[in-house]
Parts: structure tokens; sequence; C-alpha cells
């Protein structure tokens, strides 16, 4: 994704969750086998490989526990980004490294809050409390009076997806979700600082090892030697790879020739696809109440990206928090 130096922007989407190719501006020209998808192929099918990423790990939870699976994923993601981008450890200032390392407790606290909230209420409304965080940034950060429409419909999407008090959903799991986006949220503010400090995809990288390193031991307590096995060794690994690396990839080439504006509108279906994923590989099926309160909170989404594009800005692009 394109770098984050403007005015925070709609929701997007992690997740983590959790990192981003808002670091690095996308290239212009060059060819890729991905290219025949054409631009909005190419975020479609990473917001795919996204959300079924996330359904995927919430069939490894019974084997390594929620932050089990986040330290599996966040060390995977890590060993990769760190094997491509090589990122230069000298010549960084005492603030460049603070900035990092905070990105990267955010990015790992990003992961864990979302991870621990799908371990307890559906895929698709748990993305959709997750989307609140950075729509309530962009709301905040465009101080104009139809922001209080995109507000109002996200509120009502949320009453509703409630059920009037959250009577149909774990309150816990509500909990974690309306945090992972509270992170969501900050994350945008310190990839935006960190791709101003590092080059190319280098603080992404640099993060993720710390979001790694702060979370490996978190999750050996949590599943010991579990995490060796090989079968959960493996679906972590793919679960990185389905929720990280491919989307970015994907994403990158997709923004070499879609503009932002329609980049955004298009990942603001991400609770759409989160909740057919969680049909699809998991069985949860959605009432027509929570589908509409869904849709409510992709309206404002969208309303709020149209919104900023209006202002002749092109809103910034946060990777999906997942």
């Amino acid at each position: 994704m394109h770098e984050l130096d403007q005015a925070p922007g709609p929701p997007v989407t992690a997740a983590p969750s959790t990192t981003s190719p808002s670091q690095t501006a996308p290239p212009a020209g060059g060819g890729s086998r991905f290219g025949s998808l054409g631009p909005v192929g190419l975020v479609l099918a990473g917001g795919i490989s996204v959300q079924f990423g996330g359904a995927l790990a919430v069939t490894l939870m019974p084997r390594a526990g929620a932050l089990g699976v986040v330290a599996l994923r966040l060390l995977a993601a890590a060993v990769v980004l760190l094997l491509v981008c090589r990122p230069r450890l000298r010549g960084h200032s005492r603030t460049d490294w603070g900035t990092v390392i905070v990105f990267g407790v955010t990015m790992g606290a990003m992961n864990g809050l979302f991870y621990e909230a799908v371990a307890r209420i559906p895929l698709g409304p748990a993305v959709t409390l997750e989307v609140l965080g950075p729509l309530a940034l962009s709301v905040l950060a465009s101080r104009r009076a139809i922001n209080a429409l995109w507000a109002g419909l996200a509120l009502a999407g949320v009453f509703l997806l409630g059920g009037g008090g959250f009577t149909n959903l774990d309150p816990t799991g509500v909990a974690f979700a309306l945090g992972a986006g509270a992170m969501w949220a900050a994350y945008i503010v310190f990839s935006a600082r960190t791709g101003r400090r590092f080059p190319q995809a280098d603080g992404l990288a640099l993060a993720m090892a710390v979001a790694a390193l702060l979370f490996l031991p978190i999750g050996i307590a949590e599943a010991g030697t579990r995490l060796l096995a090989p079968t959960t060794v493996a679906l972590g690994s793919a679960v990185a790879l389905l929720s990280s690396v491919l989307p970015y990839t994907l994403e990158l080439l997709a923004l070499r020739r879609l503009p932002a504006s329609t980049f955004a509108i298009l990942m603001s279906l991400e609770p759409a696809i989160a909740a057919t994923a969680g049909f699809l590989i998991l069985g949860q099926s959605l009432t027509t109440t929570e589908a509409a309160a869904i849709t409510l909170v992709i309206a404002a989404s969208i309303g709020a990206v149209r919104t900023q594009v209006g202002r002749n800005k092109v809103p910034p692009l946060p990777v999906d928090g997942q």
C-alpha cells in the first residue's frame, strides 16, 4: 500500500493482524503473473486471502490457543519479511527505533486482541467491530459535519449487531474486538510515522520482528510444546502466508494501477468477506439483523472514503489488522 503520511482515512481492512505495505510506495511499471486478474481482482483476492486466513486461524486455535496462533503467525511473517526486505540495522536514531518498537507493540496487541475476539464471536461481527477503530479515527480527523452521518450509520450497525445490548454476542469477545479496533487506529498513526523514518518496507519488517519477539513467550506460555507440532507449525505458516505475505503482495501490485480512493472503497467490503469466510469455513451463519448491521457499517466506511475524496485528499490505506 502507499505511504500513510496524510490525514487518517477510513477503515480499510487488517490485520494484524496485524502489518503493512503502507510504508512502500508502489513501484511504477513492471509486469506480474498476477496482473491478468486486474487491479480490482487483485484487491479482492487480497481481501479474500486475509479473511480466509483468519478463518483458518480459528480452526487452529484448539491446537495452539489464540495467543499461540498469534505467535506463530507473527513469527512466520517476520521471518519472511526479514528475508525479503533485509532491513539495514545501522544508521537509525534513537527516535527511529522508538517509533518502530511502538509500531511493533501496537501491531502485536492488535493481532492478539483480534484473535482473542474471533475465539469467542463469529468472524464477520468481529471484523465489523474492529473496523470501528479506523472509522472513528477518520471521522475525528475529518471534522466535517457529514461525517456525523457516517458515524450515525456505524453506531446503528453496532446497535443492530449487538441486538440492542450485545446479548447475542459474548461480551468479552466484543470487548476484545473493540480493543483491536482501537489498536488498529493506533497502528495507522505509527505506521505513518514508521514509513517516514524507514525506507521501503524496512520499518514493517523490523516492527513485525518486534511483535513476534513480544508474542513468542506469550504463545509459548499458553501453548507450550504444542507450538512445535509439525501440523501446528504448517497451519500457522499458512495463516501467515494468507493473512500477511500474499495480501501485501497483491495489494502492492494493485496500487500500481488503481486509484487509492477506489482501493479504500474495495477494502471497506472486508466485513462482508469475513462473514462469507466464517460461513464457508466455520459454518458461522448470520441472522438478517446481523447482515443488516454489517451492511450499515460498510456503508459508513464507504461514505467516509468518499467524503475524504471529496476534499481532494486521498485517504491513507492501512493494511488489515488481522
